[in-house]
């Protein structure tokens, strides 16, 4: 099944491998005669072998691939040898489709190659490969060697050893300990055939025909059904990727919360876009758990309803904006203000010039007046062309929905997209001097990122100011199954200098009016736990509400099997002292196949 995954983005042999982290040396003889699987898997990730030639390795073909650019198949030796670090099964790459077959026994020459998805500079760890072969099939229709089960007894609790300092951290060059740690564990597995059954899918199936299921049911359990990202040290290590050896048309549309019922077999793979993955050959039975998008409770008339919605690159050329208009209306229950972001201009990824996003925006409201919605208004400023991030040409930003029959917008003339919005104290209250406005649009922690937007609304006589934010993205960090553990997240250090902007602004509202209503919100792109989050809450400036709830419902976003928290609403002092707010992560997108956003909204109640 053709799919993102299989794409060999970077094959390196060892050699560089070895030169990028300083941990292996070759000892092996350029040729080697008469090895078995095992020993040119060995006891650490990469090869005793790698970029050696081998001579007649021989085992039985379990599966083959025959799309993409990773064409191939998995050879296991039926006889392995007593070591549990040691996998019994390998890739063949052919790069054309390959000419055996499940159950064929074959020998094999070729070269042993470390195969780095992504490339080195991913941090990813390697595949070890026989490339280059010369094969030849000895007998047809043999047994395939018996899976092995992957289970909740089978997976360690310990997600990954401490990398080697001497070695920038990898884990490269360790002793392999299957009983200690997850990622040892399955990396002893690699290339063989596994098997897992009645897992439960804790994410759903993507555009790629691929999905996650989890072999330890009650591994941080959510109320839905997956499985929660609460900390740094909690990866999860029941997490398996799953794709398919078979036509994409057979894939199951899973949700969160159904079941692979029966067994799924195959060998087990590693690729960049999640590392360990059960490449299918057998696929279970896919038995619906029924879950369903939820509805908030509408807000009283007291109440001010605030919300922010990531709706991932919306431009008039979408056909989702009638389903997005349903979820404001229907599902979020009319909020009074919408935060929105990834609001893209009005011909989307055309590059352009363009940066006006009108009619995105008005294409959106009218959609939500047909929904049944209130007619809201909107205020926004427009970036400058090229210089906020996102996909080339679309200029996404965020704007500000609300509903004017309820709130009302204080408009204060002279903001623009290089304009600084500041603070100043005025009959003993704080103010803002432009709204819209944006909150230091110069300073260099918004380098081709998006900035804030900061606004002031009354809601019954009461000003309550708004800082609409989506911070820098996670790309370029090292993933969960990277080679050096703990993982590198080198996007936090522009991550870290924008939740420092924006807490000094809050802090300027605070400094003119003690006890200002201030909401800073939208998709900040980092974890409640994280250090991006303590840095906007500051010295108790704000608080992320969504640490209300409990630590099972805290999830706004579904990525790898972890559901986890990247869209916050923090609060200031004078709206979480009184404890009169509501908070609720609406899930409607992240834990479904049919999503229209890969973000769930979130909505925030309280009496100003």
């Amino acid at each position: 099944m053709p799919s993102r995954s299989s794409a060999r983005l970077g094959a390196l042999t060892v050699a560089a491998v070895c030169s990028a982290v300083s941990a292996v040396v070759l000892t092996s003889p350029a040729h080697a005669d008469s090895v078995r699987v095992h020993d040119i898997q060995g006891t650490t990730r990469i090869s005793p072998f790698a970029g050696q030639k081998v001579t007649d390795v021989s085992g039985i073909v379990t599966a083959t691939r025959s799309y993409g650019s990773s064409r191939g198949f998995w050879l296991q030796d039926p006889a392995p040898d007593d070591d549990p670090a040691t996998s019994e099964g390998v890739f063949v790459f052919t790069s054309s489709a390959p000419k055996v077959a499940a159950g064929d026994a074959v020998t094999v020459s070729g070269t042993v190659t470390e195969f780095v998805p992504g490339g080195a500079s991913s941090g990813n760890q390697s595949l070890t490969e026989i490339t280059k072969p010369q094969v030849t099939t000895v007998s047809t229709g043999n047994a395939v060697p018996a899976p092995v089960v992957i289970d909740e007894d089978a997976v360690p609790d310990a997600y990954a050893p401490q990398g080697d300092p001497a070695a920038a951290g990898s884990v490269n060059g360790l002793a392999l300990d299957p009983s200690a740690y997850a990622l040892d564990y399955y990396e002893s597995l690699e290339g063989m055939n596994v098997r897992v059954a009645d897992a439960r899918v804790v994410t759903a199936t993507d555009p790629y025909s691929e999905l996650w299921v989890t072999v330890k049911p009650w591994e941080h359990r959510s109320r839905r059904g997956g499985t929660v990202y609460g900390s740094y040290d909690a990866q999860n290590t029941g997490r398996l990727q799953i794709q398919s050896l078979g036509p994409a048309a057979g894939f199951p549309q899973a949700d969160v919360g159904d079941t692979l019922a029966g067994a799924t077999t195959g060998p087990l793979d590693f690729n960049q876009f999640g590392g360990y993955t059960l490449a299918a050959s057998s696929l279970g039975t896919l038995d619906g758990g029924g879950l369903e998008r939820e509805t908030t409770r509408r807000q009283s008339e007291r109440e001010l309803a605030v919300a922010t919605y990531n709706v991932e690159n919306l431009d008039p050329s979408d056909t989702t904006f009638d389903r997005h208009a349903a979820a404001i209306v229907d599902r979020l229950q009319s909020p009074d203000i919408v935060s929105l972001e990834e609001i893209q201009d009005d011909n989307g990824a055309v590059n352009d010039g363009t940066v006006d996003a009108s009619r995105t925006v008005a294409k959106l409201i009218d959609a939500i007046v047909a929904a049944g919605g209130p007619r809201y208004d909107w205020r926004s400023v427009d970036p400058v062309d090229g210089q906020d991030g996102g996909e080339p040409g679309g200029n996404i930003r965020q704007v500000f929905l609300f509903n004017p029959d309820r709130v009302s917008f204080t408009d204060r003339p002279g903001g623009g997209s290089t304009t600084a919005a500041g603070v100043v104290k005025a009959h003993g209250k704080a103010r803002l001097t432009v709204s819209p406005g944006r909150i230091d649009p110069a300073n260099a922690a918004w380098n081709n990122s998006r900035k804030p937007l900061a606004g002031e609304f009354v809601f019954r006589g009461k000003t309550v100011f708004v800082i609409a934010n989506h911070l820098n993205s996670k790309g370029g960090d090292q993933g969960l199954t990277a080679q050096y553990q703990p993982p590198v997240r080198s996007s936090e250090v522009q991550r870290h200098a924008q939740a420092t902007v924006v807490n000094a602004f809050v802090k300027d509202i605070l400094a003119a009016q003690k006890n200002a209503e201030v909401i800073a919100l939208g998709d900040m792109n980092d974890f409640e736990f994280s250090g991006t989050a303590r840095i906007l809450e500051g010295d108790g400036e704000l608080w992320s509400a969504i640490k209300s709830l409990p630590r099972g419902e805290r999830y706004t976003y579904d990525y790898q099997g972890n559901q986890q928290v990247l869209d916050q609403i923090l609060i200031s002092p004078a709206i979480r002292r009184g404890g009169d707010f509501a908070y609720d992560s609406v899930h409607i997108n992240a834990e479904f196949h049919d999503q229209i956003s890969d973000h769930d909204p979130q909505v925030l109640r309280f009496r100003p």
